[in-house]
């Protein structure tokens, strides 16, 4: 069996931290059969800035007991067609933010889409593990613990 000391393992869930956003203490699901990560959004509206596109949104925390929300806003890196794996199509807006899971710190693509039926505020997808080198042990849960907030971000000039 061939082992990687580079790659970091993690479980099905975890806790992440997207600082340039100001959010820490997301849950994320670990899902290896999407492609792109997604965070739960509502009130998505494109604006410019500055002559380039962004997107404002509504960014919901916590569980579905005890919900928070707040009002951001990110530079629209594109647009993006998801397929669900029953077939169905929607056009989602696609923001890059870091992320921090565990002691990695990384860029991470996120489509933005209502989730308020799922018990998850955050998807990982494949695209998100390969470019932090992580693996995922199924049959572990938070192995890398509650990421803390880093200070805000004001390179990026996200609001």
């Amino acid at each position: 069996m061939k082992t990687f000391d580079h790659l970091a393992v993690i479980g099905l869930r975890e806790w992440i931290a997207l600082p340039d956003l100001g959010l820490a203490g997301l849950r994320a699901k670990i899902d290896t059969g999407a492609s792109t990560s997604t965070l739960h959004a509502s009130d998505i509206e494109p604006f410019e800035r500055d002559g380039q596109p962004w997107v404002r949104f509504t960014a919901h925390l916590g569980s579905l007991v005890q919900r928070r929300h707040c009002h951001r806003e990110a530079p629209l890196v594109s647009m993006k067609t998801i397929r669900s794996s029953t077939g169905h199509t929607q056009h989602r807006y696609v923001i890059c933010t870091n992320m921090v899971l565990g002691d990695r710190h990384w860029p991470v693509e996120f489509t933005l889409t209502c989730r308020k039926t799922m018990r998850y505020r955050a998807l990982l997808g494949a695209k998100a593990l390969v470019e932090g080198q992580l693996v995922v042990n199924p049959a572990l849960t938070y192995v890398q613990g509650k990421p803390l907030l880093a200070a805000p971000a004001t390179s990026s000039g996200v609001r």
